[in-house]
């Protein structure tokens, strides 16, 4: 029902966009291809809805694979083991998110300046290099491996605009969007199933079982992005929609921060309160279902995470059929504050007792992760549009990325070093009430800030055109 729902959807899509003509000037669709591989001017070719499906399917199973080098360390809990005080896995995660963190810092220049010949050897070379830190992590001694995991996640956090900048600035974005995005939820539930079978059934360490899970995606990797590296270039139509998108120098950047800071500050703030709390649920699952009662059921990673991604994908794939860039904008904050909305009402029916843990874990997901993904897959998208600015969205990714995850580690560190004897669930629901309040706010923040720059902006546009047409009689 999904993948019917998923390809009408496509169709839809390319159905109404076929009214829009080439720009004079721009390159035709072979001219425009990424590549000269007989793959790639193929796919040129053909109708939308199978160029569609397939930068889908690869972009979803590349960044899929690369959460096995991220997040199946997390299915092991390292029970009693403790340094300096502080829990062994408080400090793995820790040290993990400083560098997936520094790694955000790093892609604001990297990413938005990444020239798209060079993509796909950067994301083979960054999770070879995870991959290797997770080696190392499991011969150091235990009591110095902790530094490996800062390097693990120190080449990572650049993985998702690399994959994402073969999917932005076109028609049909927000479908195949949707589809990567969908992997947040997927795969890290499935690697930490993954994780957990190697565990309890294969007998692997739990200092072992990341590698050897890094070692069962590779080849699926490598084939996955040699798969995604054959998508061409958007189309002039693609443009002409949606505006060219280009690397970005330094005065690029920071002049479009200083025209539009008023609109990204709160942006900014609600995706650094949306990582936390995805990243206490992410991090902190096999915690908060063991608190549960149902932490020795491996499958309850994946089978909770099912209906939150395609309840999810179902919303975000409609999104495709609003064609006017402004109202798929509001709309867009619209669903960030519905998903924060679910989360809080959810989280109080539990602590009322008037739903049960596990319909708890899946409503709460469904609103983060309705909330984080559209922020993904549809905010930055429909706002260069709308603005018409030639940036890209690797830039607005890791600019909000990089303080995001700097909230996540003092989340982290507060919670053990202020908190330490609060469970999981009572410091994650107490947490989540607090920030989902502040994000509903910010989302009418950054609405009354779109619209007086909208409407700054039709000014300036009506004195120029004004102007002209002095200038023309």
């Amino acid at each position: 029902m999904t993948i019917l729902f998923f390809c009408i959807s496509i169709e839809t899509e390319f159905t109404n966009c076929k009214h829009y003509s080439y720009i004079p000037g721009k390159k035709t669709v072979s001219e425009m291809t990424s590549n000269n591989s007989k793959i790639g001017q193929k796919l040129a070719s053909q109708p939308q809805w199978v160029l569609v499906i397939y930068a889908s399917l690869a972009a979803f199973f590349t960044y899929s694979c690369m959460y096995a080098f991220r997040r199946t360390f997390t299915a092991a809990t390292f029970d009693d083991m403790f340094l300096l005080g502080v829990h062994y896995k408080i400090w793995l995660i820790t040290a993990q998110l400083l560098g997936y963190t520094f790694s955000k810092f790093i892609g604001i220049k990297l990413v938005s300046e990444m020239k798209p010949q060079n993509r796909a050897i950067y994301i083979l070379a960054v999770i070879g290099l995870a991959q290797l830190a997770l080696f190392l992590f499991a011969v150091t001694p235990r009591q110095w491996n902790i530094i490996w995991m800062f390097f693990n996640g120190l080449p990572l956090g650049v993985v998702w605009g690399l994959v994402f900048s073969y999917l932005e600035g076109r028609r049909t974005t927000e479908i195949m969007g949707a589809a990567v995005s969908v992997s947040f939820i997927f795969a890290s539930g499935f690697v930490k199933s993954i994780g957990r079978l190697l565990l309890v059934n294969y007998g692997v360490s739990e200092i072992w079982m990341p590698f050897v899970a890094g070692a069962i995606f590779s080849v699926p990797l490598i084939v996955s992005v040699w798969l995604l590296n054959k998508v061409p270039s958007p189309t002039a139509d693609d443009i002409a929609m949606r505006t060219e998108r280009k690397p970005m120098t330094p005065a690029d950047r920071k002049r479009f921060l200083h025209n539009y800071i008023s609109i990204l500050l709160p942006f900014t703030v609600i995706f650094v309160l949306l990582t936390v709390l995805r990243d206490i649920r992410d991090n902190f699952a096999a915690e908060i279902w063991t608190e549960l009662g149902m932490g020795s059921t491996p499958s309850v990673f994946t089978t909770t995470e099912i209906p939150v991604g395609i309840g999810v994908l179902l919303i975000i794939a409609l999104m495709a059929t609003i064609k006017n860039n402004q109202k798929a904008l509001y709309t867009s904050i619209g669903l960030i504050a519905s998903g924060l909305g679910i989360a809080a009402l959810s989280t109080i029916a539990f602590q009322k007792a008037e739903i049960n843990g596990i319909a708890w874990m899946i409503l709460v997901g469904f609103g983060l992760y309705l909330s984080y993904i559209t922020y993904h897959a549809l905010l930055f998208e429909r706002f260069i549009a709308t603005f018409k600015q030639a940036v890209n969205i690797g830039f607005l990714f890791y600019f909000s990325d990089a303080i995001g995850y700097l909230g996540s580690i003092s989340t982290f560190l507060t919670k053990n070093f202020f908190s330490p004897d609060i469970s999981w669930i009572q410091f994650f629901s107490q947490l989540l009430l607090l920030l989902t309040a502040i994000g509903l706010i910010l989302c009418a923040t950054a609405v009354i800030s779109i619209r007086r720059k909208i409407r700054s902006k039709k000014r300036i546009d009506d004195i120029l055109l004004n102007n002209q047409v002095v200038l023309t009689n």
